[in-house]
């Protein structure tokens, strides 16, 4: 089962699955065509004679490790990089060998807003700050593409959340009331005072 469906509870359904903006990968894979380029002008430049295979083999080798390091790495990140709204809470997963997580229920987030440059409105992206309540402070997220409506569907997620939760207890509360086994069709009040009165009439 891929990732996030296989750590969704039984109830539990992904509304958005977002990565880092695209605008992140845009220096990645430049680099790469500079690598690329740089790397055949490089090796075509090597002169003939005895050392021109180790020449060429040494300025491909550096063309590969700096494309590990500045080009692969990057997207390697933003692809392992997640921000998951769910029916019932949002997560935070990044990292490549390692990894870091987090969870915040829908019910413990107290406000949600969102900041952009002229830059990011230009492309279109921008940081939200998440409050929760609790010791760890705010969340912020850098880079969230269509940060505005991605504001606008936390807010509405949350209370979506808040009605289901306030149906759920009522639901219980009703539930209780149903399997009352004195009276269905009287308060609890009302038994407990009709208990009082059956014990003074046996005194």
């Amino acid at each position: 089962m891929a990732y996030p469906d296989r750590i969704l509870g039984p109830d539990e359904q992904v509304v958005r699955h977002l990565h880092p903006h695209w605008l992140t990968l845009f220096r990645p894979v430049v680099l790469f065509l500079v690598l690329v380029g740089g790397g055949s002008f490089g090796a075509a430049l090597v002169p003939e004679g005895d050392d021109q295979a180790l020449a060429r083999l040494v300025i491909g080798a550096v063309a590969v490790v700096l494309g590990l390091v500045f080009v692969a790495v990057p997207l390697l990140r933003w692809r392992t990089t997640h921000y998951v709204i769910t029916t019932h809470r949002l997560l935070f997963r990044t990292g490549i060998l390692s990894r870091t997580g987090r969870d915040i229920g829908l019910s413990r987030i107290t406000d949600v807003s969102y900041r952009q440059s002229l830059w990011d409105r230009v492309v279109n992206s921008g940081t939200l700050t998440i409050e929760s309540a609790g010791d760890n402070g705010a969340t912020v997220l850098s880079a969230i593409g269509h940060s505005e409506e991605v504001q606008q569907l936390l807010n509405h997620m949350i209370e979506e959340d808040a009605d289901r939760r306030a149906q759920e207890s009522a639901g219980y509360i009703g539930e209780a009331y149903r399997d009352d086994p004195y009276d269905d069709d009287h308060h609890p009040d009302d038994r407990s005072r009709g208990d009082r009165r059956d014990r003074r009439r046996t005194r």
